[in-house]
């Protein structure tokens, strides 16, 4: 049994507390069943096993290294790449007619779960190809696909995503990396540097294939100018195309997986190839940035799980004090566990954990729906339920994974803060995710000032929708009652904050977003509280059926009541800020910080 995640409770919100079944009734997946998607989730977790975790500590402690111009990863990741290659899962869920096996984004994404879990280092490097490759066959011509996808499907050739650059991370729209047209059509000569590309170079595989955005020489300012280029650091005939490592950035944790520096075009030899047509660029990776911020949220959620299962073990065998009660020191002492804000610091590792997970399946269930909805209308409802959801499921994984592992460390100790045990570096690790894809002041600003705001807030009256269906689901069941009237309690007082802070657009923008995040914050604790109330009908239900392994069930009714008793109502108390009229973070000069 794998020790970094549990098997059981994975299996429990893909068949039990949702139905990922249904997906197989859409005639793209039909050919799959309970069967196969176990048995993808089985072999998820024998490479996770037998080839990712051994070398958890072992990446992380040897990092990555340029030299002469080449950077230097961990030798096993070349075969542990081509067997992802071999295996199949690069091109997972592509096409029969691409030598795909159409399976379901969902069970992809939870098979990512597990590897993740595992080593989250080692596991990036397949699933950036997947996504590069992606891009290509979504939105590149037929001889940019027949050319690059089936070298990338195979592993031989790494794909990455590269838009940073030194003075335009988040605002893509200061990007300078430029693109001169030459006398061949499609063909252009790229000049600039990206900064910060995950795998952006590394000696695994025998090329790297760059999805680069870029200014074509004359297009209009801002994002509507970017363009998007396929950028090989090889050519086909074996020569370097003008590519360079500049460097390697060295990190506080995923240390494995290398970040590189790259300059393009210092002899004026870098040939890209345009991906679909002129200044869309940024249109077509927003396909790659949005699958990927749903990832990033099942990565946060992949090390915090691994942390929550390493200070369970511990606390379960480690003896420390006895009971409060107990005054007999002859007595011996009683494992950690036993001690009630140990088990405080379980249950918020165990309520988010899970919580986020549920919220990461219903996001890829929706997502496979959309995929293959013909029903126009239906579409973009659930495009806008989506579409608010991921911000959320982006980021309150993000940052409650840092506490999560925060907890496993204090959870171990003294010995928590040694390298002896994995959660210290299960923190470190932890600390990436609120920063790529989109800082978490980003994403606030995208939910409260786009999303939210969308068809005159369609998509939030469907979330609202979801959740009361589930509240009425649970209202009517007798032991989840009392549950369902203290979360109906802070939902209805949530809303009528929600609408205060709808009143400040009246104030202009800036006041409208100054509590972004906060919003953020808030909404995030209020989907994965209903969350918890959808898993807590599924255990009831269960239990009143006389299940034989009660102690899985109760075990999640006990941790839906610590989310509604402990973590839902922090809700509360960033409440005031959306009634406040008060700005400080505005008022504030820099010069008085």
């Amino acid at each position: 049994m794998a020790e970094f995640y549990s098997k059981k409770d994975l299996l429990f919100q893909l068949f039990e507390n949702q139905n990922s079944l249904e997906l197989i009734e859409l005639p793209y997946f039909s050919d799959h069943s309970e069967e196969t998607f176990k048995l993808i989730l089985d072999a998820a977790e024998q490479i996770s096993v037998n080839s990712l975790y051994p070398i958890f500590k072992e990446m992380d402690r040897n990092e990555p290294q340029l030299v002469d111009g080449k950077i230097r990863i961990h030798p096993k990741m070349k075969s542990i790449i081509s067997q992802f290659g071999e295996d199949g899962w690069i091109q997972s869920i592509f096409s029969y007619e691409e030598g795909g096996q159409q399976l379901p984004w969902t069970i992809h994404l939870c098979a990512g779960f597990i590897m993740q879990a595992a080593n989250y280092s080692a596991s990036v490097f397949p699933f950036l190809t997947t996504g590069a490759a992606n891009l290509i066959r979504t939105f590149g011509s037929k001889e940019l696909v027949d050319r690059f996808t089936p070298n990338m499907y195979s592993g031989k050739w790494q794909g990455t995503m590269a838009l940073t650059e030194p003075d335009a991370g988040s605002s893509l729209s200061d990007l300078t990396t430029s693109a001169l047209p030459t006398e061949k059509a499609g063909i252009f000569h790229i000049k600039g540097q990206k900064i910060y590309i995950s795998a952006g170079d590394h000696d695994a595989c025998e090329n790297i294939i760059h999805l680069m955005l870029a200014r074509i020489q004359g297009a209009p300012a801002g994002t509507k100018g970017i363009s998007l280029f396929v950028v090989p650091q090889v050519r086909e005939d074996g020569k370097p195309n003008d590519v360079l490592t500049q460097g390697i950035y060295h990190k506080m944790g995923y240390k494995g997986a290398p970040i590189a520096h790259l300059m393009i075009g210092s002899k004026d030899a870098c040939e890209g190839y345009l991906v679909g047509k002129p200044n869309q660029g940024l249109k077509y990776m927003f396909q790659m940035m949005n699958e990927a911020r749903l990832g990033v949220g099942m990565n946060a959620v992949a090390i915090a799980t691994a942390a929550f299962q390493s200070s369970l073990a511990y606390a379960k065998e480690r003896p420390q004090g006895r009971k409060l009660t107990e005054k007999d020191l002859n007595k011996p002492q009683v494992p950690i566990i036993e001690h009630a804000d140990v088990k405080r610091m379980l249950l918020f590792q165990k309520s988010v954990t899970e919580g986020t997970l549920a919220l990461l399946v219903y996001c890829g269930i929706l997502s496979d729906k959309i995929s293959q909805e013909e029903n126009p209308e239906k579409k973009k409802e659930m495009h806008l339920l989506l579409d608010l959801l991921t911000p959320i499921a982006k980021s309150y994984p993000s940052e409650m994974g840092v506490q999560c592992t925060s907890a496993a460390i204090q959870i171990l100790g003294g010995a928590g803060y040694t390298t002896d045990f994995p959660v210290e570096q299960y923190y470190r690790e932890a600390r990436i995710h609120p920063i790529h894809e989109g800082t978490t002041g980003i994403h606030g600003i995208d939910l409260l000032g786009r999303k939210v705001l969308l068809e005159e807030g369609l998509g939030w009256k469907l979330l609202q929708k979801e959740i009361q269906k589930t509240v009425q689901e649970a209202g009517e069941i007798e032991n989840l009652k009392e549950l369902t009237k203290g979360f109906e309690a802070i939902l209805n007082k949530f809303n009528q904050g929600v609408a205060q802070l709808l009143f400040r657009m009246n104030l202009g923008p800036e006041k409208y977003l100054a509590d972004a995040t906060l919003f953020l914050e808030a909404s995030g604790i209020l989907t994965v509280g209903w969350m918890w109330l959808r898993q807590a009908i599924t255990a009831q239900k269960t239990l009143s059926k006389g299940n034989s392994d009660q102690n899985f069930y109760l075990g999640k009714l006990e941790t839906a009541r610590y989310f509604m008793e402990y973590e839902l109502t922090k809700i509360e108390g960033l409440l005031p800020r959306f009634h406040s009229k008060s700005f400080p973070t505005l008022d504030i000069k820099r010069e008085w910080l």
